[in-house]
């Protein structure tokens, strides 16, 4: 998958993550792990990389004697959801378009 693609993809799944309430890094990758694994690492340069671009605000508190990040996604993030569902529409159709054949032409 192209590196671009995949990072935008990446994106978007962290902020449905967090798009129903505010959640912390621990909590987010738990969250995703049903349809992807996702290292410490890559998610708070994504976490970075959308506070950076304010599809997410962040809060820090204390929670068991230790300070605690908490995300929470904003209007601009809850709009780039909808706008990647509606390229991801666009890429079912080219890719429809593509295969439009396929097991017909093998079959």
């Amino acid at each position: 998958m192209d590196n671009q693609m995949k990072r935008g993809i990446l994106d978007v799944c962290v902020l449905a993550a967090i798009k129903n309430e505010e959640s912390y890094g621990y909590k987010i990758i738990k969250d995703m792990k049903p349809c992807m694994d996702m290292s410490e690492s890559t998610l708070y340069t994504i976490l970075k990389r959308l506070e950076t671009a304010e599809m997410l605000t962040v809060r820090t508190a204390e929670h068991g004697g230790r300070l605690r990040k908490y995300y929470r996604i904003t209007g601009a993030g809850l709009q780039r959801i909808e706008d990647f569902k509606e390229e991801w529409r666009e890429v079912m159709s080219i890719y429809s378009f593509v295969t439009k054949g396929d097991t017909e032409a093998h079959g």
